[in-house]
């Protein structure tokens, strides 16, 4: 009996997560992808692995995908940069540090690890913090990795083949190229970010823009700001979710190269990819005021990304609820990198039924109702 055929659509993090859990499952693989592996949104991420509770949903998502993740990380090359840095959730005042209880109960109770720190024991974590700061919330179980190489490592353990080509259209059991060339699979998962949307108009999903930026390459020890976790501002949660205004937050990442990933900014309705210097400028005050010597340090480089976003935060994991054969893997927001694992654990759940606690909750297309069908040739 031969081999279930699969085409993904996408090489990125998720692509290639969904790539692996078919090829574990017995499917040929063949992935789709106009540019170089990883080097969409998966390039343009901070590569943070990150447990968030905006609902029990997403919490169940993170979390089991936080445990996938550990799993994976003693076969992942030293490439992969894969640190268990944890993350800090930093309280500028007393009222934010007593409200993230909440937060550290619902980790705890997703098996995850989450401590108060007070003021004293802050500023000993990470010296470099402004003082006055009144505490913070450390998960000690977030990473860090570099998702490019992860994305390439996935798709070789997949045995799958790569294609240098862009999808035009789904048709029939299958999908066209840009070239016109037409190709029959038995599945097809489309998994390639808000390119999805080219492909399937109706989809609930829209494009978020962020800047990222990284500070020039130096020896860890002699760099003017040393920091030795991901810090985030519990403000963030307010911005990512709190409305569609350009918002900035602060957001650090150490590398391995001593170097500092900047973030973080949002914006909607913004498909271009230009650099938004007064919004770059806002981003980087609001992280100096946290972390003051920043002033001192050169950027290497700036950028910008793409994410993919639906209307309550959630990928869309799942059939699609019209087109036969066609399954979904996209609408990851800011999480795509540390859902990737989960994503694919659900899709396979979903094609092959094995067991997955993570089935309790919906996130397949279908709970947004009946979507308008692609255009077939």
């Amino acid at each position: 009996m031969s081999k279930l055929h699969a085409i993904v659509i996408g090489g990125g993090m998720v692509g290639a997560a969904c790539a692996d859990a078919l090829a574990l499952n017995g499917v040929r693989v063949t992935v789709l992808e106009p540019e170089p592996i990883g080097g969409g949104a998966t390039a343009a991420g901070m590569g943070h692995l990150v447990v968030m509770d905006d609902s029990p949903a997403q919490l169940a998502l993170t979390a089991r995908s936080l445990e996938l993740w550990e799993a994976l990380a003693r076969d992942l090359p030293a490439q992969a940069d894969y640190r268990a840095c944890g993350t800090l959730w930093v309280a500028s005042d007393n009222e934010e540090l007593e409200a993230v209880e909440p937060k550290r109960q619902a980790y705890l109770a997703a098996g995850r690890g989450a401590t108060l720190l007070d003021a004293a024991e802050l500023a000993r974590a990470e010296p470099n913090l402004r003082p006055g700061l009144a505490g913070a919330l450390r998960v000690p179980g977030d990473s860090v990795v570099y998702a490019p190489v992860v994305a390439q490592f996935l798709l070789e353990r997949a045995g799958a083949t790569v294609r240098r080509g862009a999808v035009t259209e789904l048709i029939e059991g299958g999908v066209r190229l840009a070239s016109g060339e037409s190709l029959h699979v038995d599945l097809v998962v489309v998994a390639n970010g808000i390119g999805a949307v080219g492909l399937l108009p109706g989809l609930p999903l829209r494009q978020r823009k962020g800047h990222l930026l990284i500070t020039e390459r130096g020896v860890a020890s002699l760099h003017p700001v040393q920091v030795n976790h991901q810090l985030v501002e519990l403000g963030y949660l307010k911005s990512a979710h709190g409305g569609d205004e350009d918002s900035v937050a602060f957001n650090v990442q150490p590398r391995p190269t001593g170097q500092l990933l900047i973030g973080s900014s949002r914006q909607f309705g913004r498909p271009d990819r230009e650099i938004d210097w007064p919004l770059l400028r806002r981003m980087l005050r609001r992280a100096a005021e946290f972390l003051p010597a920043l002033a001192q340090t050169s950027a290497l480089r700036v950028w910008t990304g793409q994410r993919c976003a639906s209307p309550d935060h959630l990928p869309l994991i799942g059939p699609h609820p019209d087109l036969d054969g066609v399954f979904l893997a996209t609408g990851h927001e800011g999480l795509g990198i540390t859902t990737a694992l989960g994503t694919a654990e659900v899709l396979a759940a979903q094609l092959f039924g094995g067991f997955s606690e993570l089935l309790a909750h919906d996130f397949t297309p279908a709970r947004f109702g009946r979507m308008p069908e692609a255009v077939h040739a």
